[in-house]
């Protein structure tokens, strides 16, 4: 039992032409390079200055001028939400890869579950050790709902994530869109809002309370006062992102599932038509988010403005751009044969180890007991920092892969879910 056909419950490849699984491999491979280097433009902001700089342009430290403004745009556009949400959709197709290999073993969802509680653990480490940023306890929490739809056919799978990613959409856009509507329109001064203007006045104050009480740290401290300051203030913010984004991480793995069931991540099929829904998508995805982002600008970046739009109003504009950008890179990525595609692809498949090693990277770059130089770049500075981890990341990749069947940490993930040590060395 060695094909797809038999090894799930539903052998429909959507159109598309029977591949290999090196072929559907390399295709997701050099996907994955591109999300993970985008990873590292979308996370920088949140390396180098004080959280609420992420998402509101007023918290940088060195100030945020006109450049920077359309810069807050561009990534805004381009990037925020679009590389988290295109790793997503392949975290959840490495999810039905995997069980297909497993199912083709006689093995069962034991095997899923075991690899994701491994995956909890590289995450919590990841938190708390190196950068409160993570997003592998997301994933392994997430992976475990999504694991129990494994067995759905590929036209359930799209139908269900589609319908959840939208009441996902929908819901932060009733609740944390509803902060932007208290604080900066005619519906909060409302006779009987004051308790809530209230209490949306204080969460945010609280956020910068604590982005003041950090900066000392962050410029000053050794790497201990930074783990204690994490372990002290911050332990309960993985249970925090795993209720605040699961809505949005299940069905886009779900979606990820379909995509991969249905051959949509693999080369050849009905590349024409994949193509004009691709473009199709991604082209009204982006108008959608440039006005979104636009209407940000206008409003002067207001605090909650910009929570709002990061975290609520840009989830649906988000959902066609993802989509399209993952349509699109299967298909001109499958027959992308060049330096940089062949770099993107080996950079795709230690990306476990890129994503982790990166912020090992950063930490050497803006702790104060390393190269000290958070909250000291401007925008376009970070940027260049980038950059730099884009150019490691794609320099060190493919001789690594030369030498070795795996990256380091996708040896020791293997190696750990099975229980036994597997070569290393090619």
């Amino acid at each position: 039992m060695t094909t797809l056909e038999q090894a799930t419950p539903d052998g429909n490849r959507g159109g598309a032409s029977p591949a290999t699984a090196a072929e559907r491999i390399a295709s997701l491979d050099l996907i994955r390079g591109v999300a993970v280097l985008g990873i590292l433009a979308a996370n920088i902001v949140g390396f180098g200055m004080p959280w609420s700089a992420y998402s509101w342009p007023t918290a940088f430290l060195t100030g945020h001028d006109a450049t920077s403004d359309w810069l807050w745009v561009a990534q805004f556009v381009l990037v925020d939400g679009k590389m988290r949400g295109l790793f997503t959709l392949l975290f959840g197709a490495g999810m039905a890869l995997f069980m297909e290999r497993a199912w083709a073993r006689g093995d069962g969802l034991g095997l899923q579950a075991r690899r994701l509680a491994i995956l909890l653990v590289f995450g919590l480490i990841h938190f708390f050790l190196i950068w409160r940023g993570d997003i592998l306890v997301l994933y392994s929490v997430a992976g475990f709902a999504a694991m129990f739809f494994l067995r759905m056919t590929a036209g359930k799978l799209l139908t269900l994530g589609l319908i959840g990613y939208v009441v996902g959409a929908l819901f932060f856009s009733l609740t944390l869109g509803s902060t932007y509507f208290i604080t900066e329109t005619a519906f909060g001064q409302a006779e009987g809002m004051g308790e809530a203007r209230a209490a949306v006045d204080a969460a945010q104050q609280q956020e910068l309370d604590e982005n003041a009480s950090e900066i000392p740290i962050m410029q000053d401290g050794s790497y201990g006062d930074i783990v204690s300051h994490t372990f002290a203030e911050h332990a309960a913010d993985p249970i925090n992102i795993i209720l605040f984004m699961v809505l949005e991480t299940v069905p886009l793995m779900l979606i990820g599932m379909a995509f991969y069931r249905l051959g949509w991540f693999d080369p050849g099929g009905e590349v024409g038509r994949r193509r004009m829904w691709g473009w199709g998508l991604l082209i009204v995805g982006t108008v959608l988010n440039v006005l979104l982002a636009l209407w940000v600008k206008d409003g002067g970046f207001s605090y909650w403005g910009t929570q709002a739009a990061t975290s609520a109003f840009a989830m649906l504009p988000r959902l066609p751009m993802i989509l399209g950008l993952a349509l699109l890179l299967a298909i001109y990525g499958s027959t992308a044969t060049g330096w940089l595609a062949q770099r993107l692809s080996a950079a795709g498949r230690v990306a476990f180890t890129n994503y982790i090693g990166t912020s090992v990277l950063m930490m050497l770059v803006f702790h104060p007991w390393a190269g000290g130089l958070w909250g000291d770049l401007t925008r376009p500075q970070l940027y260049l920092v980038v950059l730099f981890g884009w150019a490691v990341m794609l320099a060190w990749s493919t001789p690594w892969l030369a030498r070795f069947r795996y990256g380091p940490l996708e040896w020791l993930w293997r190696c750990l879910t099975y229980g036994r040590l597997f070569p290393l060395r090619r």
